[in-house]
């Protein structure tokens, strides 16, 4: 990603049996670098603080739901892949938050362990990819910029 280092992985849901399923899993099967939370507020500050990669939330927390919650990490940090957790029944809202917080996919209770972590790297990948777009616009933007000042160094050499 942008600096060194696993990959940061960010769990919300307000079932903690859920993040620590989650987070072990991961921990034995990944070299991500886990961070869980049971709480949106709390996992809002770490996100404003620290670089995080893929959020994963649930969808019905107490605080906040998810896709109000990753509304807000889509303004913090806007290229963090965001997948949401849902149940069935709110399969619906979570097809409408695709669109409005940008969601890249939503995983339904119960997943599959395997299912989550193709998403997971299919996601860091994604984040990598437009990583590596950005930079490349950078670089073609600055080169744009040095021609165009050559160009008016030239014509003003000749005018």
């Amino acid at each position: 990603m942008d600096t060194p280092g696993s990959p940061v992985i960010v769990l919300v849901d307000d079932e903690d049996m859920v993040v620590t399923s989650i987070k072990s899993f991961l921990t034995l099967e990944t070299d991500y670098e886990v961070v869980g939370f049971t709480a949106a507020t709390k996992a809002l500050e770490h996100i404003e603080n620290n670089r995080v990669d893929v959020v994963v939330s649930d969808y019905l927390m107490p605080e906040m739901d998810g896709i109000s919650f990753l509304a807000k990490v889509k303004e913090v940090q806007p290229e963090a892949t965001r997948i949401l957790l849902t149940g069935y029944a709110d399969k619906e809202n979570a097809i409408k938050a695709i669109n409005d917080v940008g969601l890249y996919q939503y995983i339904e209770k119960p997943w599959e362990n395997e299912d989550l972590k193709i998403v997971l790297r299919n996601g860091l990948e994604k984040r990598l990819l437009m990583k590596r777009l950005e930079d490349k616009i950078k670089e073609v933007n600055k080169a744009h910029g040095e021609l165009m000042s050559l160009q008016n160094d030239i014509l003003k050499a000749f005018a």
